[in-house]
């Protein structure tokens, strides 16, 4: 039985490890999200784009919005995790998340939505992993192509498109920064037409953009 059970772990891990280099050059088919979009009702858009073709100033704005220490972290952000810890403790029924980018990529590509123990456990496997085969630049240009931005739509080629009507490439600072406040929860902050949550928050995101604009480890990220 225990022979068995090794086997088949070993199988998973090869199979997996395979999956993971493939990604490293080409986009996920579909994700698990994507597919439960489908099934939903909300239907499915999506276009890969390179990172040559998507406008620094999204690279810069998902960064300035959703993990400021994205170039510097392994993967995990620890301040932000003993913060969420905290607060979820005191405040049980807020619960509040502590993930990277790195940590939303493995898990919008390779697992399923939710806060089941057995989801984190594997998302940390798929992030430490992402991290050493990828790196940091794959990193974003996945989580770039594949994160949902409203209801139905996956990837920012796809959001600059039915928000703005150009392609990735064409985005300003503040419609970058738009679509970055939303993706806390992007279907519920709708980007078009503009939901309050999102009209107050991307200032914000803009003025962090300002303040980060200048790293010079950002900017080894987000130049071609």
């Amino acid at each position: 039985m225990f022979a068995l059970i090794k086997k088949i772990l070993l199988y998973l891990f090869v199979s997996h490890l395979l999956y993971i280099i493939i990604l490293k050059f080409v986009g996920p088919p579909i994700t698990i999200t994507q597919v439960s979009s489908i099934i939903r009702g909300n239907g499915f858009s999506r276009t890969h784009v390179s990172m040559n073709k998507i406008s620094q100033h999204a690279k810069l704005a998902v960064m300035a919005s959703e993990d400021q220490s994205f170039p510097d972290h392994n993967g995990f952000d620890i301040k932000s995790i003993k913060k969420a810890l905290a607060y979820n403790k005191k405040k049980p029924r807020r619960v509040r998340g502590a993930s990277t980018i790195s940590q939303q990529v493995a898990k919008n590509v390779f697992l399923w939505q939710g806060r089941s123990w057995l989801r984190k456990g594997l998302e940390v496997y798929f992030t430490f992993m992402i991290e050493i085969i990828w790196g940091k630049k794959r990193i974003l240009e996945v989580y770039l192509n594949e994160a949902e931005m409203g209801k139905g739509v996956f990837g920012i080629e796809a959001a600059s498109k039915k928000y703005f009507n150009h392609p990735a490439s064409k985005l300003t600072r503040s419609e970058a920064a738009m679509i970055a406040a939303s993706l806390n929860n992007p279907i519920k902050h709708s980007v078009k037409p503009l939901s309050r949550y999102v009209s107050i928050k991307y200032p914000w995101v803009l003025r962090q953009m300002s303040n980060l604009g200048s790293d010079t480890d950002i900017q080894k990220i987000i130049k071609p």
